[in-house]
């Protein structure tokens, strides 16, 4: 009875084993170059898995590289949960967090409005926009999960994955001396570079090249925008089951990474998880990611993003300086934060 389920996991696990493995060597590979140049992780995961392309094709990879790719993907993302408490948000008042919740809102539906204006499906606006008001390329990658499997999903995902990695990498550079530019405070600072910068490494950066005060409210700033991940990723659900088909095909509604995600933000917030558990769950999340974008990158053909055109540029351009426009449009607003 027990030796018939055991030995089909040790067949499966054989299958899976080459594939999963050439993701984590990619992997290793990616945080390599990315702790000795600089340069986002995720935009090396990408880049080497592009360049392994031919391992998808026709050989034993295949099935792990498909595995890493969904499955992997989404059990990283539960564990995104552990980067967040109730508690960072709730400290820094409701300001904030109402900011966080426009600035969200309104990007990735002008988004989904300015995709389909330059003839793109409203999917590649929520995935761009999503990319650019959440966490970049770990929204990306979130959000592309939910929708439904198809040739257009793997290369808008990758796509958007090279341009959020890109534009975040120059908003670490450019955000800090616009700050000082503008003459914003250590506070005011953080909150522009938290609201508008796209991945979490990025935020880090900018904000403690800053000033520690800077470097903190960044940081929690941009774990709001993180938290946003879960109601976004149900609408998308909702989204998505409105027109996939019939309901027998449907996806879930909350799907169980999203689920996950949100088990893991309750019990970390109630203090139930040792910091050094925390720590490396969150360590645990960033590798799965980063093997998961090596797959996708390995899934992908380099000449078919090479067809993509000028309009999926000025889509993420566009939105990368809208969200910095109302973010400082806000502060303004604000006006004492400043």
């Amino acid at each position: 009875m027990i030796a018939q389920p055991v030995s089909m996991v040790i067949v499966g696990g054989r299958r899976l084993f080459p594939g999963v493995m050439a993701c984590a060597v990619v992997a290793t590979a990616a945080t390599f170059l990315s702790q000795h140049y600089g340069a986002p992780v995720m935009l090396f995961a990408l880049l080497l898995g592009l360049a392994m392309n031919f391992l998808s094709a026709e050989t034993a990879c295949g099935p792990g590289i498909a595995f890493a790719a969904s499955s992997l993907l989404r059990f990283g993302i539960a564990l995104l949960g552990l980067r967040i408490t109730l508690a960072q948000v709730v400290a820094l008042g409701w300001q904030p967090a109402a900011g966080v919740a426009i600035t969200v809102m309104v990007t990735i539906g002008l988004s989904i409005l300015a995709a389909r204006l330059l003839g793109f499906r409203g999917a590649f606006g929520l995935l761009s926009g999503g990319a650019t008001a959440i966490c970049g390329a770990s929204a990306a990658l979130a959000l592309a999960a939910i929708l439904p499997p198809s040739p257009q999903r793997e290369k808008a995902t990758a796509f958007t994955v090279i341009g959020v990695s890109a534009l975040s990498t120059l908003a670490m550079i450019v955000y800090p001396m616009l700050a000082k530019m503008l003459g914003l405070g250590d506070v005011a600072a953080g909150l522009f570079l938290g609201g508008t910068i796209h991945d979490v490494a990025q935020v880090v950066g900018a904000g403690y090249s800053m000033s520690k005060v800077t470097g903190d409210t960044a940081t929690v700033i941009k774990l709001m925008r993180v938290a946003t991940l879960l109601p976004v990723i149900v609408f998308a659900g909702v989204m998505t089951r409105a027109r996939f088909g019939p309901a027998a095909e449907r996806p879930p509604l909350l799907p169980w990474f999203a689920v996950g995600f949100v088990a893991l933000v309750a019990v970390n917030s109630l203090g139930w998880v040792a910091p050094g558990t925390s720590a490396a769950g969150s360590e645990l999340s960033q590798w799965c990611l980063v093997a998961a974008m090596a797959a996708i990158g390995m899934k992908t053909r380099l000449w078919e993003l090479a067809t993509v055109g000028w309009k999926p540029v000025l889509l993420m351009l566009g939105e990368t300086v809208f969200l910095a426009v109302m973010v400082l449009g806000l502060l303004h607003w604000a006006g004492p934060l400043a």
